[in-house]
């Protein structure tokens, strides 16, 4: 789960992180308020899940509240097209007001799971190039990047800290030694107390004053550790998120969006990526992630299929159930009674195996509807990318 920039600076914040002064607004009479009581020149940021803010517009200065008015009314309500968010781009409904802080140098920091070392370790990550894009950073000076492993066996440890921070020549004076590791160590308690999966300070500057600040930052949660963290997933804003995945959390179904047109759904999350794999492999593109689980309902079994419908990408469908603890029977009932329910209608293949496997076929056979009934995968893989271009 991503929250705003604004939402994650109230975390840094408590814990001991300094970000500038600054509140969120919805209105540019608000905006105008709080740059009147901040009183000084200020930054105005519209607060969307996705980088690349300042290049598209979203991110402009105001030298006084009048400013901020006018600058605020530009930007709430536009159309904010990133690279992240594409053509379709991301509608601003809200601003962050702050202070503008005089900036001497910006460095990058984050904290991230650490999969490429197979273990299930948190990798430290600065650069002095920061205001830039991490991945960017990688590709053109790779040099810049200095990393810093925490092994799982010992957990956080001072070292970490001055390597970092030796690494981006912060040793002298010894207040920017002392400033950045206490960050440094505040960002591993916050990401293990709250859950996180990713925690990003870009660009993490040190002012004219020596002071170190978080001019910007990027916090994201681990879905399946929400449930310990109500204050956290109350914070959820459902408008920056892919509509039909928020229909899935909702159906209590897995679901990611992706860009092809043949629209899967299958129980199992190893089944579910050997059907997108396989559906690559017969020349087509799957247009969606989708696991019902286990034990899904009629009624969850119908509820995704409207999700795969409701995407206009999507045409055909591709079910792939391996019947264990949901028989093939309740999958071929709730595909029935969820097509007759829905208008739009589209070409079907489905591939039962396991427990009440005949059944289910029959019952998807001598329905009113049209099943493309296949007994192997890749067969049925390749059906659905053969009806996908004729469609």
């Amino acid at each position: 789960m991503k929250i705003h920039e604004y939402q994650a600076k109230k975390i840094l914040r408590d814990y001991n992180i300094l970000t500038p002064r600054g509140e969120v607004a919805d209105s540019p009479e608000g905006a105008k308020e709080i740059a009147s009581l901040l009183n000084t020149k200020v930054v105005i940021k519209a607060q969307v899940h996705a980088g690349g803010r300042g290049r598209a517009g979203g991110i402009r200065l105001a030298t006084s509240p009048e400013e901020a008015f006018s600058v605020a009314k530009e930007i709430l309500g536009m159309t904010l097209i990133t690279p992240q968010t594409g053509s379709e781009g991301k509608c601003v409904r809200k601003v962050l007001v702050e202070e503008v802080s005089p900036i001497r140098k910006e460095l990058y920091l984050g904290l991230a799971v650490d999969r490429s070392r197979h273990r299930e370790g948190l990798v430290y990550i600065a650069s002095e190039a920061g205001g830039m894009e991490i991945e960017e950073t990688a590709k053109v000076a790779p040099e810049k990047i200095i990393t810093a492993a925490v092994s799982p066996a010992v957990g956080y440890s001072p070292f970490l800290a001055r390597k970092l921070a030796y690494g981006l020549e912060l040793a002298k004076p010894l207040s920017h030694l002392t400033g950045f590791t206490s960050i440094v160590e505040a960002l591993y308690r916050l990401f293990l107390d709250k859950d996180a999966s990713l925690v990003e300070i870009n660009p993490l500057a040190i002012t004219e004053a020596g002071d170190i600040i978080a001019l910007d930052t990027k916090i994201t949660f681990d879905d399946d550790g929400l449930f310990r963290h109500p204050e956290i997933g109350a914070m959820r804003d459902e408008s920056e998120e892919e509509p039909l995945e928020v229909e899935a959390v909702n159906a209590k179904v897995s679901y990611i969006k992706l860009d092809g047109t043949v629209g899967c759904m299958v129980n199992g999350a190893g089944l579910a990526m050997t059907t997108m794999d396989l559906i690559k492999l017969a020349g087509g593109e799957p247009a969606n992630f989708l696991d019902v689980g286990g034990g899904a309902s009629p009624e969850q079994v119908e509820k995704a299929f409207r999700i795969l419908t409701s995407d206009p990408k999507v045409k055909v469908i591709l079910v792939n159930i391996f019947g264990g603890i949901l028989r093939c029977d309740r999958v071929a009932i709730g595909l029935i009674e969820a097509a007759s329910k829905i208008e739009k209608r589209l070409p079907m293949v489905v591939r039962l195996q396991g427990t009440n496997v005949e059944e289910g076929r029959r019952l998807l056979q001598e329905s009113d509807l049209t099943f493309d009934v296949a007994e192997e995968l890749f067969q049925a893989a390749q059906k659905a990318v053969e009806l996908s271009k004729k469609s």
